[in-house]
């Protein structure tokens, strides 16, 4: 427990002064109270004493100070000594409280999740039998084998010296090295005679048998590996092959000072030329790198050692139970252990290797795998000296410059057996050109080292594919499967004529993540195509337990750890007997004592390994398990070749509330551009390219997991996915999906309002009429309403196309569900009308749509557990999108408000937002006036009644125009009392061509406002000013641009960019622009350039949107969560309100605002031009004798500010404006309705 810096002061003084008994006042509990821990909160501050020790009293007096029996009681009572009254000070400083309790600091949000979740019922859960192990066959068949690997290195030495051991090929052009194994057997020798008696001195050697040393050697540099690893094994010196560390801040970052320190290694063996790149300190020795023990760096080149003297000869002994090396294994933390192989463990492996991959004497093998470690250094290194092998080794550096070359050293050498990973495989597949002289038919093995990864199985069918026809058998592809702690778990044996086919297994990815085994079918990316990695070794027994508690053996359906039972696995991690006791020593029902591989798999049919991942991959996402190589393996079948690189790829996990969040890294091909690898993130972040095909997963996977929340009433996935493919449903967003299933392409239309028919109605059937469909779906109530009288008279029942009601359907299910052939097809129309009267619909395809969706995701950070409020308009535009389709893409849980029901009350919405505790709302302009006007006298009410929004995160208002400074201004100032931060308010801005543009994010910078100069703006320039300048607008940002989405300003007369210092169209690319006009009405000359603009000069390739809107872009000093510079996009206004009077262009905004505040009687007012004349209209919310009044305020404002003269101005009353559902101006229908004299004016005055 931590003690504050008070308690340590006061500790101080007691020693300082050594009073001959403890003070009272510092030990009482009552006169010392801590401050609360902040890092771990108790509801009551447990009090702490001060204890001095228990130490022997000197037997001379020694002086008091002060009074102490004041200085006891801590009364405050003046006390005579200066000393005294600075501890009583420090004594009451400790009696009142430091700090408020930590409750008051943190409401944790989140408290709900600890809850411990009940497993449910209906999740899968395995339902086969107890699995039994299995045994690997006998061990036979090894006659004259030698009784360890010193001695079979001392018999070849002996009899066949001029064999081949090991050749080394080198990048850089030279001569192949070819290590005989005469040359190996004296070399060895002489380093363990140097070893044992060379170092220190005759008296005091440095190394003992027994002892560890570190062996850091390159990659490209096996023999001198070699040499060093059998000569540790002469002197019976314990070698632990470790990196080369290039680098001080590289050795520390590898964690393998731990390991050298926890194994005693205190000498290093190492070649001159690897000595030379180490780095060095200014007295040129070797740097001391952090962490790592001070360690005496021998040299092994022959030139640097002595000569054995001819009477001196190592003792060959058997294998025995004593160390022989030590393998490193890197955690999942980054930490490195040591596990230790004895000499029997290590000879009993190469046997069995022996045996399963029918080694003989004098075959060649090329190995590509690291020999250091693993694979690489069981084959290459220990078995291939016991059957003297040849050896040829294509170090990593040769494969990046020529990726052929290890095949190219197949055919020179007539090699048998190959050590690869799926990646060189891969690699060769895509440097292979046609050649003649390829022959592979010498190949009776090709051991794949990550055949249990589940990206190998396509990599091994392509490499199968291409070399067939140049003698390369299928029997030969031989995947493996091994860990450092159990050594070789599996491999499939090369079986030459063979016709048995190789195990294969199609797995449903939704099961595995519950640790289900259910055979799946089809070619999709939910599913995991798996290989089989062989049987059990010989000698072994193999079985499968359950990841979690006491050890059991698993089901035959369910995933487990892979253990082994052999005396061929490691012993330990060196110094570490917990850890140690749990992985090598687990117990099971039979009396064989086994070691957990860190494998995770399953036996499959014929006693047959597969292994579906690793447990230090495993990652707990949702209270379902991923594995990282499954992750990457579905990453990969996402058009991998053309972005990344496919050996490149790393999965990790992070915890982000009480849960883990998989991060997944990916390095980007030099040829691939930043839009491109974008792209594919995308699709790798949502594999799903149909919408329909999301909410059909998510209602099979989490089928009672809330999707919408409406008012007194919650829907979940499974509610409405029985009654889509029916094209059943109760509202709009059943309806929508239902018609995706049934392969009909929806149109949302805004159903006509029952007390203003007369208007409404028209709109509808104009928007049927031209997006020629030729059924309506709809309610029973909307139904009537289309039927009945009134309707009739603006629209005849007749010329309607078919009406379905989706009240009352019958419960059969579609059979067949449509599923789009295409993700470039269409997939809805987007009908709206613009401020300037404009009906158009757009085409939204599915790749569009996912991603406008997948964008959304990203910049909003939704995901199943997070609640959003959403009341918005939801048939067009971004509304619809958010309404309707981000909650199925997504899957968080949506409360949706109807701005219509904001009319009876107005403060539904922010009710809500409190009740739901919700952290992000979207609004409109609409209903964010409707809450200043209803409740600006009612903060008080809401207050008492318990809303509070100070949990609002975000709240962005969804528009299609400038943002409205002074309304958010205004709204974040009344709604301040209940909570409300200023900081939370934002804005978003899309258009008809993308429908988000613009959307503030979680993890961005807050919006930024400028000031510019408005004299600037009318002549299409842009000149930042001081707040409170001359002339100065205010113009917020439009929120943060999203995730792929890129951004020009162009002239739109000359269509080239422009610079920062003017005004211009906003051009967007992006993959979620829609796809085109499906019918413009209203406006028939309409740019045809809309979606498929060029610039004139610069990059004329990219293909860009207008979206009709004047803006520019700065960037701001401000960061984004990459850590870079951020960009913010201003808009102006609407390119087609722009009004040019006097050679100088207005917006109709700038002018309005400035009416607005002119009359605190003006309510609303709109401007447009007639003829060159400027046309006012301004709402009277007063008595009719003011409307004289208004006038002259009207013209001066506007001759004062914007040095204009107003032609006409019309007073109406409230209402007259018309507004749509965004809460925009409909400005050319008033103009309309004036040219017509409709607007039933108060007054007009003329200024012709």
């Amino acid at each position: 427990m931590g003690v504050s810096a008070e308690n340590g002061i006061a500790g101080r003084h007691s020693s300082n002064y050594q009073s001959d008994r403890p003070w009272s006042s510092l030990d009482s509990e009552d006169s010392l109270s801590a401050p609360p821990d902040i890092t771990s909160y108790m509801p009551d501050p447990i009090p702490i004493s001060v204890r001095r020790p228990q130490v022997a009293m000197i037997a001379r007096p020694l002086p008091k100070y002060g009074n102490a029996e004041l200085m006891e009681t801590g009364d405050g009572v003046p006390v005579s000594s200066r000393v005294s009254a600075k501890i009583q000070q420090l004594v009451n400083t400790l009696k009142r409280p430091k700090r408020r309790p930590l409750r008051e600091f943190f409401v944790e949000d989140f408290e709900e999740l600890l809850e411990v979740q009940q497993p449910d019922p209906s999740l899968p859960h395995p339902e086969g039998a107890e699995s039994t192990p299995i045994q690997g066959e006998e061990l036979n068949g090894l006659k004259n084998c030698p009784s360890s690997l010193e001695a079979a290195l001392l018999r070849w030495g002996a009899i066949a010296p001029k064999a081949p051991c090991l050749t080394t090929t080198h990048s850089n052009a030279k001569q192949p090295y070819t290590l005989t194994y005469g040359k190996l057997w004296s070399k060895s020798l002489k380093l363990a005679y140097n070893l044992l008696h060379k170092l220190g001195s005759k008296q005091e050697p440095i190394i003992h048998p027994g002892d560890r040393v570190a062996l850091v050697y390159p990659n490209n540099d096996p023999a001198a590996f070699m040499v060093a690893f059998y000569g540790c094994l002469l002197a019976e010196v314990v070698p632990v092959p470790i990196e080369v560390p290039l680098t001080k801040k590289d050795a520390g970052s590898q964690q393998i000072g731990f390991l050298l320190g926890s194994c005693g290694v205190a000498v290093a063996l190492t070649s001159d030329a690897c000595h030379k790149g180490l780095p060095k300190s200014t007295s040129g020795d070797v740097m001391q790198f952090k962490g790592w023990p001070k360690l005496l760096w021998v040299l092994t080149d022959s030139k640097h050692l002595s000569k054995p003297p001819r009477e001196w000869f190592p003792l060959i002994k058997d294998a025995n139970n004593d160390t022989a090396y030590i393998e490193y294994k890197t955690c999942k933390d980054g930490s490195v252990l040591g596990i230790t192989v004895t000499r029997m463990a290590m000879l009993t492996h190469c046997q069995t290797l022996t045996h399963t991959c029918g080694y003989s004497e004098a075959e060649t093998m090329v190995n590509v795998l690291d020999f250091k470690k693993g694979i690489g250094l069981w084959h290459s290194v220990q078995t291939s000296v016991l059957n003297m092998l040849h050896v040829v080794s294509v170090p990593y550096a040769l494969m990046k410059v020529n990726p052929l070359s290890w095949i190219q050293k197949v055919c020179q050498y007539k090699a048998k057996v190959v050590c690869v990973k799926s990646r060189d495989l891969h690699w060769a597949l895509m440097a292979y050109k046609e050649q003649s002289d390829t022959n592979m038919s010498s190949l009776r093995m090709v051991l794949i080292a990550d055949g249990s990864n589940p990206w190998s199985i396509s990599c091994c069918d392509a490499f199968l594919k291409v070399f067939q026809s140049m003698g390369l058998r299928s029997e030969v592809i031989c995947p493996c499967a091994g860990s450092p702690e159990a050594l070789t778990v599996a491999v499939r044996r090369p079986q030459e004529g063979s016709s048995k086919p190789a195990g294969r297994g199609v797995l449903s990815m939704t099961n595995l993540s519950h640790g289900v085994i259910r055979v799946d079918t089809g070619e999709k990316l939910s599913v995991l195509a798996l290989q089989d990695v062989g049987t059990a070794m010989p000698g072994a027994m193999v079985c499968v337990v359950k990841l979690e508690g006491v050890p059991q053996l698993c089901k035959t359906d369910e995933i487990g750890e892979i253990c082994v039972s052999s005396v061929a696995t490691g012993t330990s991690y060196y110094g570490l007997t917990g850890m140690s006791k749990n992985t090598f020593e687990v117990g099971l029902v039979s009396d064989c004592v086994y070691v957990r591989s860190g494998l995770l798999g399953f036996v499959g049919p014929g006693e047959m390994i597969f292994i579906s991942g690793t447990l230090e991959g495993l990652m707990q996402v949702g209270g379902r398990k991923h594995n990282a190589d499954d992750i990457i393996a579905t990453a990969l079948a996402v058009e991998p070749m053309k972005f990344i690189y496919r050996g490149r790829t790393v999965v990790f996990s992070v915890n982000v509330l009480y849960d883990e969040r998989i991060v997944l890294v990916a390095e980007q091909r030099p040829d691939s551009t930043e839009e491109e690898s974008y792209q594919w993130m995308s699709r790798v972040l949502q594999f799903f390219l149909f919408l329909s095909e999301v909410l059909q997963w998510r209602a099979q996977t989490t089928p009672d997991h809330i999707l919408y929340t409406l008012i007194n009433t919650r829907v979940t996935y499974i509610y409405y996915f029985p009654k889509f493919p029916s094209a059943v449903s109760l509202d709009l967003i059943a309806a929508f999906y239902g018609c995706l299933y049934a392969g009909c392409i929806p149109i949302t239309v805004r159903p006509p309002h029952p007390q203003n028919i007369s208007t409404t109605l028209p709109t509808v059937k104009m928007i049927l009429e031209v997006s020629r469909s030729v059924c309506v779906m709809t309610t029973q109530a909307i139904s009537k309403l289309l039927k009945s009288r009134d309707a009739s008279v603006a629209v005849d029942f007749k010329s309607w196309p078919p009406i379905l009601e989706t009240d009352d359907l019958p419960k059969r299910r579609c059979p067949l569900l449509y599923k789009p052939c295409d993700p470039d097809s269409l997939a809805y129309l987007d009908f709206s009308v613009s401020t300037t009267g404009m009906l158009a619909g757009v085409k939204m395809s599915h790749n569009a749509t996912s991603a406008l969706c997948r964008s959304v995701k990203l910049q909003c950070e939704l995901y199943p557990s997070r609640e959003v409020a959403v009341c918005l308009d939801p048939y067009c535009g971004l509304g619809f999108v958010l309404w309707c389709l981000c909650s199925v893409y997504a899957g968080q849980q949506s409360v949706l408000i109807s701005p219509m029901d904001l009319e009876v009350n107005p403060a539904l919405w922010l009710q809500s937002v409190s009740q739901f505790k919700v952290r992000d709302t979207f609004c409109s302009y609409s209903v964010m006036e409707l809450c200043i006007r209803s409740l600006s006298s009612l903060t008080d009410s809401l207050k008492a009644r318990g809303m509070d929004l100070s949990r609002v995160r975000s709240c962005v208002v969804v528009a299609e125009e400038r943002p409205r400074v002074a309304l958010t201004q205004s709204f974040c100032k009344l709604f301040k009392d209940v909570g409300l931060h200023p900081r939370a308010v934002s804005t978003a801005f899309g258009c008809r061509v993308n429908l988000a543009i613009c959307l503030q994010g979680t993890s961005g910078p807050d919006p930024t406002t400028v000031y510019v100069d408005m004299r600037a703006l009318r002549h299409d320039r842009v000149r930042l000013v001081e707040r409170g300048s001359p002339h100065s607008l205010p113009l917020m940002e439009s929120g943060k641009i999203l995730p792929g989405v890129r951004i020009i300003i162009a002239n739109p007369e000359t269509k080239g960019p422009i610079g920062d210092s003017h005004l211009g169209e906003i051009w967007v690319h992006s993959p979620q622009n829609a796809s085109g006009y499906f019918t413009v009405l209203g406006e028939e000359n309409v740019r045809s350039d809309h979606f498929g603009a060029r610039l004139s000069f610069g990059d004329t390739q990219t293909v860009w949107a207008r979206t009709g809107y004047l803006g520019f872009l700065r960037r701001t000093d401000l960061t984004d969560a990459s850590g870079e510079r951020h960009d913010a996009l201003y808009v102006v206004g609407a390119l087609d309100e722009v009004m040019e009077l006097r050679g100088m262009k207005y917006h109709p905004i700038d002018i309005e605002t400035s009416i607005i505040r002119a009359h605190r009687n003006i309510t609303e007012c709109a401007a447009f031009t007639w003829t060159n004349l400027l046309v006012v209209v301004v709402e009277l919310d007063g008595s009719e004798q003011e409307a004289l009044d208004l006038v002259p305020m009207v013209t001066n404002v506007v001759l004062e500010e914007h040095y204009l003269i107003v032609g006409v101005v019309v007073v109406v009353d409230t209402g007259v404006i018309p507004i749509n559902s965004r809460g925009e101006k409909q400005r050319m229908h008033l103009r309309d309705g004036f040219l017509a004299d409709q607007l039933d004016p108060i007054y007009v005055a003329y200024n012709m």
